[in-house]
């Protein structure tokens, strides 16, 4: 059987598919080219990431298809109904890159809390004629420990962000649509385990009481933090948004950061990728990252071993 790889993927995960008895074809195919590539290659499975869309039109138009893979949590860019309906797999990985994205969180938050997204970029200017005021204008950071970091998602990453959390010594708020309580469990060093059973409460609880606001919710038909939502936030409130781009109103955004009502925010994603707004790459109080949330060694290993299991196992 032969599976195109076409957004890339990890050297574990093909070796695994390999050795299970598939040739695997790790090419990059334009999305308009796509169609006639499955289709003369006799293409039985697809593995993307969040570039490759694969419609209802692809899939009608490829019969040989068997299974998608997405290597990632999100479906977003496959038509997942369409697809199971017509007999097709669709599988993902939303184990394996939760600790990624939850530590990213915490990288955006550490470095908001200690202007290291504005210090950063002063330092190689003027770090060497105006240090002094460098050094004032960023002495008045604050600690996370005894802070409340409020979690809109409680899904498998919304549960590490808790975790970190409760490392650091936070608060914790939660609230979530489907989920009415949830255990988390920490693992430490020695072997030890300690586990918390957390309540999730009202947006609006979370809106209002939270010093910094992380968001880990699936693609949404409306944005789900806008002016609105601000309004009801402390005033300098961090948001942290690593989930998907159009959650979060960024022309809103920006405004609540003029006004003082964000401190800074940190964003992992945008509503217009790959050409994010230049209103937010050039904003000193946003943390920048192009998509990478899920882009540590250690996830994409773990992706593609746990992909290639599941492909082995639903077509092996």
């Amino acid at each position: 059987m032969k599976i195109l790889i076409n957004d890339g993927f990890s050297k574990s995960g093909i070796d695994a598919l390999e050795k299970g008895g598939f040739k695997v074809i790790n090419v990059k195919v334009a999305q308009n080219q796509l169609e006639n590539y499955i289709n003369e290659h006799t293409i039985d499975a697809i593995i993307v990431r969040s570039a490759t869309q694969v419609r209802q039109e692809l899939i009608e138009a490829c019969p040989s298809l068997k299974l998608i893979g997405r290597a990632g949590v999100g479906l977003d860019n496959i038509d997942v109904e369409y697809a199971e309906d017509n007999g097709l797999h669709v599988i993902n990985t939303p184990m394996a890159s939760s600790s990624s994205v939850a530590e990213l969180v915490f990288a955006h938050l550490f470095g908001g809390v200690r202007f290291l997204h504005s210090s950063n970029r002063e330092m190689p200017l003027e770090g060497d004629s105006r240090f002094k005021e460098l050094k004032k204008a960023y002495s008045q950071g604050i600690e996370l420990r005894g802070k409340t970091i409020g979690i809109i998602g409680f899904g498998k990453i919304g549960k590490e962000v808790a975790k970190i959390a409760i490392g650091l010594g936070m608060k914790v708020l939660v609230t979530d649509n489907q989920i009415i309580s949830a255990p988390i469990t920490l693992d430490f060093f020695n072997g030890q385990k300690t586990t918390f059973t957390i309540e999730t409460v009202d947006k609006s609880e979370v809106l209002k009481n939270s010093d910094f606001i992380t968001l880990h919710v699936p693609d949404q038909d409306n944005y789900i933090i806008t002016a609105t939502e601000f309004e009801k936030m402390k005033d300098g409130v961090g948001i942290i948004n690593t989930a998907r781009g159009g959650i979060l109103h960024e022309v809103d955004l920006v405004k609540a950061i003029e006004s003082g009502k964000v401190q800074f925010a940190g964003l992992d994603v945008f509503e217009t990728e790959p050409t994010p707004a230049v209103q937010l790459l050039m904003n000193p109080e946003i943390s920048l990252t192009p998509h990478i949330g899920a882009a540590t060694k250690e996830a994409q290993d773990k992706i593609g071993l746990e992909l290639a299991k599941q492909i082995i196992e639903l077509l092996g």
